[in-house]
C-alpha cells in the first residue's frame, strides 16, 4: 500500500466514525428529551373554590401565598352566601373545593352528593356580634336592648340562605325576640316579637350586605361575624352575642366529590390549616382555627 492509499483509508474511517457518533448522540438526545417531558412535566393545576362570603378578604391572600410556593393557581373564586353556593352546585356548577360558614349548609352539600360523607373538616370558628356605625352612640348590653326605642332598624341576613342570618335568628329567639318553625325541607319561618317586628330587615343576600346596610346608615345595627369587622370600614362592634345563644359558628371545608383535582384540593386545604404564614393571615382577619 502506498502513502496516498493509506491516507485515504484513514480519512474514510474517520468520517464513518464521525457519522456514527453524530447519529448516536442525536438518538440519545432525542430519547432523553422525550423521557424528561413525560416524567418531569406536570399538568398545570387550577382550582375552583366556592367559599363563604365572609372569607372574601382573607382567602385570596392565602391563595396568593399558595400559588407563590407551589405554582397552583385559582380560578375566579366564588364568594357568596353558603346556601347560594350549594344552590350553584345543585344547578350544575363545578368546583374543586367548598368552604361554608355553617355545618348545616355543608350537610346539605353532603346530602346532595357533592361532598363525600365524612370528607369535610372544620376549619375556622367565629363569633356573632351586633354592629353599629363607626360614629354611632348606640349601646347594647344584651340582645333585649334591640327592642329599645333607641334602635329603629335591625339588619340580618336571610336565615334561609345566609348562615349569619340563621345564627342571628337563633340568638334573637334565645332572647325571646322571635319564634321559629323549620319545615321538613329545612325552610325556616320566623315570627318576630312585636317589639322588633317593624324594625327587622332580614332580606340581606349575604353577611357583607348586612355590614353595608349599617355602614351606609340604612339600618342602625346589624348582626354579623367578628371577622366582618376586619373586612368593612365604618362599623364597630357594640355587643358580642353569648356563645350559648346560637349554635357554634364553624366553617367546614371539603374537596368536591367528583373533582378531577381532588388531591390538589386536599393539599390546599391542608396548607390553609397547617402553614404558619397562612395561619397569620387568618388571624389578621379575625378567624380562629377550629
Amino acid at each position: 500500500m502506498n502513502r496516498r492509499t493509506f491516507t485515504k483509508g484513514i480519512v474514510a474511517t474517520a468520517a464513518s466514525l464521525s457519522l456514527v457518533a453524530c447519529f448516536g448522540l442525536a438518538g440519545c438526545g432525542g430519547n432523553s428529551g422525550s423521557g424528561n417531558a413525560g416524567q418531569d412535566a406536570k399538568p398545570a393545576v387550577e382550582l375552583q373554590v366556592f367559599a363563604a362570603n365572609s372569607l372574601e378578604k382573607a382567602l385570596p391572600e392565602v391563595q396568593a401565598l399558595y400559588t407563590e410556593q407551589t405554582g397552583v393557581t385559582f380560578a375566579d373564586t366564588q364568594f357568596k352566601a353558603s346556601g347560594d353556593l350549594v344552590a350553584q352546585l345543585e344547578g350544575g356548577a363545578s368546583a374543586d373545593i367548598l368552604i361554608t360558614a355553617s355545618t348545616g349548609t355543608m350537610d346539605k352539600a353532603v346530602a346532595g352528593g357533592f361532598v363525600a360523607e365524612g370528607a369535610a373538616t372544620n376549619m375556622f370558628v367565629n363569633d356573632l356580634v351586633v354592629v353599629a356605625g363607626a360614629d354611632s352612640t348606640i349601646t347594647v348590653s344584651s340582645l333585649k336592648d334591640l327592642a329599645s326605642d333607641a334602635i329603629t332598624s335591625i339588619a340580618i341576613g336571610d336565615p334561609n340562605v345566609v348562615p349569619a342570618g340563621k345564627y342571628a335568628v337563633q340568638a334573637l329567639e334565645s332572647a325571646g325576640l322571635c319564634t321559629t318553625k323549620t319545615a321538613d325541607d329545612g325552610t325556616i319561618t320566623v315570627t318576630y316579637d312585636k317589639s322588633i317586628a317593624n324594625k327587622i330587615n332580614d332580606g340581606a343576600d349575604k353577611v357583607g350586605t348586612v355590614a353595608s346596610y349599617v355602614n351606609e346608615g340604612q339600618c342602625d345595627v346589624g348582626l354579623v361575624y367578628t371577622s366582618d369587622l376586619y373586612r368593612y370600614e365604618g362599623i364597630k362592634s357594640v355587643f358580642t352575642t353569648p356563645a350559648d345563644s346560637h349554635k357554634d359558628i364553624l366553617y367546614p371545608g371539603a374537596a368536591i366529590a367528583d373533582s378531577a383535582n381532588a388531591d390538589a384540593a386536599a393539599e390546599f386545604l391542608d396548607f390553609c390549616l397547617n402553614n404558619a404564614d397562612a395561619q397569620k393571615i387568618w388571624q389578621e382577619y379575625g378567624f380562629e382555627l377550629a
